[in-house]
């Protein structure tokens, strides 16, 4: 006589893994404010409703749910409170996750399409628009505060980085930086500000373009950084030691990543460099996520070394040097073949 099995036939490993409520459950929680909430003293489920504007049914239920995932606690009168994570979705906190899990931020909304990520893999390319209507970067430069919002948490996502990107980087010779596709000045400010003969330029659509010149003007370096309006697809500033692209090659397929290379290319000084600032799969090798989102948001990758050297001859650059910055970002550096 055999015995009855003492687990599931499916593992619950497999289950944990697979568990989709939880991370929705932590998105709800994080639009709808609610360690906000409680930080300014509504803690009982109806005061919560009411701050939220929910079925206080229904947020009882799902705050039920998110102790048990050790977002909040409950208090001895019924209320309830954030954990040391739960504290992590209030806004006015160092690090604060909210505005990176929001659904009604520009990540969020695209982490809904993640839910297509089945048509993706069938198709090959991103789902985002068939969600939405509209391509993400149209999406979002077509809102002020989804292009706000996503601009502000690039920057946020950049800043830990900086200190070892003037490490690394050899700026000491640099006279001339091209940030392409930069989005916040807050980069740029900072790798002219360690050089100090160095001037920057940024190239960004107009939105995110005028966001850097405040950038600029609050770190005093308005007179050695300017920000242009353009495309990356186009000639870009020409004469430049250093053409930085920051996140911006992981965001588009292969064939328009090659052309941005190819304007940095025909574009940078003889002797100069062109710098690629993104994580690399063979480098930073739990980055496969990121890389199934760039599919489903954009119809982007992520690369390994192998590819992006492969991928940049094609644009008539020869890689100089890889450097990995951490656990997320390497700096591949080339130059003209």
């Amino acid at each position: 006589m055999t015995s009855p099995p003492t687990t599931p036939p499916w593992s619950q490993d497999l289950l944990k893994k697979s568990d989709l409520i939880t991370p929705m459950a932590i998105r709800v929680a994080a639009t709808l404010g609610l360690s906000d909430h409680m930080a300014a003293g509504a803690v009982s489920v109806e005061s919560l409703a009411r701050e939220a504007d929910v079925n206080p049914v229904a947020l009882g239920r799902l705050l039920g749910h998110l102790v048990n995932a050790g977002i909040y606690r409950p208090l001895p009168d019924g209320g309830y409170e954030p954990t040391e994570l739960g504290g992590l979705l209030r806004d006015d906190v160092p690090g604060s996750g909210r505005d990176w899990l929001r659904l009604d931020g520009p990540t969020g909304r695209g982490e809904v399409a993640v839910f297509r990520l089945l048509d993706a893999v069938r198709s090959g390319t991103p789902v985002y628009s068939a969600l939405y209507g509209r391509e993400f970067w149209t999406d979002v430069e077509s809102d002020g505060a989804l292009a706000e919002s996503f601009a502000r948490r690039m920057a946020a996502s950049m800043r830990w980085v900086i200190p070892e990107l003037l490490a690394q980087g050899g700026w000491k010779a640099v006279r001339h930086v091209v940030d392409v596709g930069g989005g916040s000045g807050e980069l740029l400010a900072a790798v002219v500000g360690a050089a100090p003969e160095a001037r920057g330029t940024l190239l960004d659509l107009a939105g995110p373009a005028a966001a850097a010149e405040r950038d600029f003007a609050a770190a005093g370096l308005q007179e050695r950084c300017r920000a242009v309006v353009g495309s990356f697809f186009d000639p870009l500033p020409a004469g430049g030691d250093a053409y930085l692209l920051s996140n911006v090659l992981l965001n588009w397929p292969d064939e328009r990543a090659a052309e941005i290379l190819r304007r940095c290319a025909e574009a940078v000084r003889p002797g100069g460099r062109v710098m690629v600032l993104e994580g690399l799969l063979d480098v930073q090798t739990d980055q496969t996520d990121l890389d199934l989102r760039m599919l489903v948001y954009l119809g982007g990758r992520m690369r390994t070394t192998e590819q992006l050297r492969e991928l940049a001859a094609e644009a008539g650059l020869a890689l100089r040097r890889v450097t990995a910055l951490g656990p997320v970002r390497s700096l591949a550096e080339f130059e003209p073949a």
